[in-house]
């Protein structure tokens, strides 16, 4: 099970926001500041943090807190 409590560190340390602002509902539409570099920085920090390889096909669509919880259940699981 991935521990959504590090994933929404994670998302706040990269996105640079406060961790209260990562919600269930976060996405790259509405957390400000949330652009593509920010979205691959954080794939790499999410990879390094959980000691996974996120697909670059995955990698471009988990744009969202549910997503990337997805992604990173899946590559845990595998």
């Amino acid at each position: 099970m991935v521990d959504k409590a590090l994933v929404k560190q994670v998302m706040a340390s990269v996105l640079e926001v406060d961790e209260s602002a990562i919600g269930d509902d976060a996405s790259m539409d509405n957390v400000q500041g949330w652009d593509s570099l920010k979205q691959m920085n954080l794939v790499l920090a999410l990879e390094e943090s959980f000691s996974v390889t996120i697909p670059d096909e995955d990698a471009g669509n988990a744009t969202s807190f549910k997503l990337i919880c997805l992604v990173l259940e899946e590559q845990l699981a595998g």
